[in-house]
């Protein structure tokens, strides 16, 4: 939203391919990677990521049905927090460190004002969706 690119240019996946005739893994082991891969402690994304680049599995969903996410729900290593919020959080901690030592940075505080409002628009989301306790509230100090 706040980024100087424009469009929603891209590659997109096919709505109804049929899965590789090339990829050796059944459903259930793929669920077994994703469960080994989650008690390491990494996120959906980065397992993803190993899983195609490692493993050679181009779509954990066409394969066995589920996302990745749901998959690590089921095995309860998902976190509380979903993976997206979790990096916007993280990223405002990094930017907040940041301007203890350059107070006059208004750069990165702007960048923390839009950082903390995506926050603010993806709880309203995740409350509404029910990912998230609708108490949940992003503890902070009013940067003025």
């Amino acid at each position: 939203m706040h980024a100087r690119r424009r469009g929603k240019a891209g590659s997109k996946k096919p709505l109804l391919a049929p899965i590789p005739s090339w990829v050796q893994y059944k459903s259930e082991e793929i669920e077994a990677l994703v469960a080994k891969l989650g008690k390491q402690g990494l996120p959906s994304s980065q397992i993803g990521l190993i899983l195609r680049d490692s493993y050679g599995v181009p779509d954990v969903e066409k394969i066995t049905g589920k996302k990745i996410t749901q998959i690590m729900e089921e095995k309860k290593l998902a976190s509380k927090l979903p993976e997206d919020l979790q990096n916007l959080v993280r990223q405002t901690v990094k930017i907040r460190k940041h301007m203890e030592f350059h107070k006059k940075d208004m750069t990165s505080k702007r960048g923390l004002q839009l950082t903390q409002s995506k926050i603010n628009r993806l709880s309203k989301y995740y409350k509404r969706a029910g990912r998230i306790a609708k108490d949940w509230k992003l503890e902070t100090e009013v940067m003025g």
